[in-house]
């Protein structure tokens, strides 16, 4: 054999050798981008809505002041979507939104991060514990920004005015069948792309959970501002669902806010609870009723409801909600009557008064 036959069958050889080796490489990358992919879930929604006025002016100055239906007319909620990803011990989920019910559930952000409603990494340390560290929606209150969360679409006080989002580290830990607790370290409320103030606030919840009965008892308490221009805020929340047939369901939402004031003074907040009964009439139709109670004192909530002249004031919120399911979509009628303790709202003469009918029709997508 010539040294020139030798070197071209040993070319050969290599040439053979390299092309298993990098077809090997691709068959190893695509069964990872395979496995990484299967791990990642794509899901989300898109609502939108109409609200009428009975006996005010229909020009988006009437409304409840509760968040997400408060457009007349015709209007538009928001896109939302979530992508997640689910390893065996770590994993993130990156929740954007997009639109006027995004715009108002991230409120207090600023620039790009006005899209984004959830953004934070997990560690599932083990079967009880598990750490997550970033932005993500209260665990507090009976109600979520996600229409697809919510039997009502429209929200109700205690939801709109507690928190809605939180950026910190928090940790859950499952105790045992029964019982979870989970405690966390915060920005203020609603801050949720950056802390500008020199304070943190710190979140408490215990869990109980059986068959057809859950509870949970919620806390926070902490500056929701500059220290020494404001006091603390501390609250308590307890939100209840128990399952009493199969078709039949209610829900219970309490909370009680109270801030201490920047020196000498009264403490200020509000107090509240609601019921939800739901009833299953079919496969495709539920109805649900939610009866909010809220009360605000000393200022505790402005340009909220009616106050009289010590800051004091009450409404009763009655919403009469049901649900249409289409395959993946859900039509929402909704018949809501707001009544406050003092003069709020605006009737058709321009006239000061203490009620607001209104109705919605929303349609609410989720995939």
């Amino acid at each position: 054999m010539t040294i020139a036959n030798f070197l071209k069958r040993a070319s050969l050889i290599t040439l053979t050798f390299l092309s298993f080796h990098t077809i090997a490489q691709e068959e190893k990358q695509k069964s990872n981008l395979e496995e990484l992919f299967s791990k990642i879930n794509l899901s989300g929604s898109i609502d939108t809505y109409y609200r009428y006025n009975f006996d005010a002016p229909n020009n988006n100055l009437v409304a409840p002041q509760t968040f997400f239906a408060n457009q007349s007319g015709f209007a538009l909620g928001m896109v939302n979507t979530v992508l997640a990803y689910e390893g065996e011990k770590i994993g993130f989920v990156a929740d954007l939104v997009f639109g006027k019910r995004g715009e108002e559930a991230v409120f207090n952000s600023e620039g790009t991060s006005q899209i984004i409603n959830q953004l934070y990494v997990y560690w599932q340390v083990n079967q009880n514990v598990k750490f997550t560290f970033g932005n993500f929606n209260t665990y507090i209150g009976y109600e979520m920004i996600s229409p697809t969360n919510n039997f009502n679409y429209s929200t109700s006080y205690m939801f709109t005015y507690g928190p809605l989002s939180h950026t910190g580290l928090k940790a859950d830990f499952k105790l045992n069948k029964k019982w979870s607790a989970m405690l966390a370290i915060m920005n203020p409320s609603d801050y949720t792309d950056s802390n500008p103030f020199d304070t943190y606030i710190v979140g408490a919840q215990l869990g109980y959970e059986v068959d057809k009965l859950s509870t949970y008892l919620n806390f926070r308490y902490g500056n929701e501002g500059f220290p020494g221009e404001v006091g603390p805020t501390f609250q308590a929340d307890l939100t209840t669902t128990w399952n009493l047939t199969e078709d039949f369901k209610l829900g219970l939402n309490t909370t009680y806010v109270t801030t201490e004031p920047e020196e000498n003074g009264d403490t200020s907040g509000f107090y509240g609870v609601a019921l939800y009964p739901q009833y299953k009439t079919s496969e495709k139709f539920s109805i649900g009723l939610r009866g909010e109670y809220l009360s605000v004192y000393n200022d505790g909530l402005t340009d909220v409801i009616g106050l009289d002249n010590q800051g004091d004031g009450d409404v009763i919120a009655t919403t009469l909600t049901g649900n249409y399911t289409i395959g993946d979509l859900t039509l929402i009628p909704e018949l809501r009557l707001d009544t406050t303790s003092e003069d709020f709202f605006i009737n058709k003469d321009r006239k000061p008064t203490k009620n607001l009918s209104s109705f919605v029709l929303a349609a609410v997508y989720k995939f």
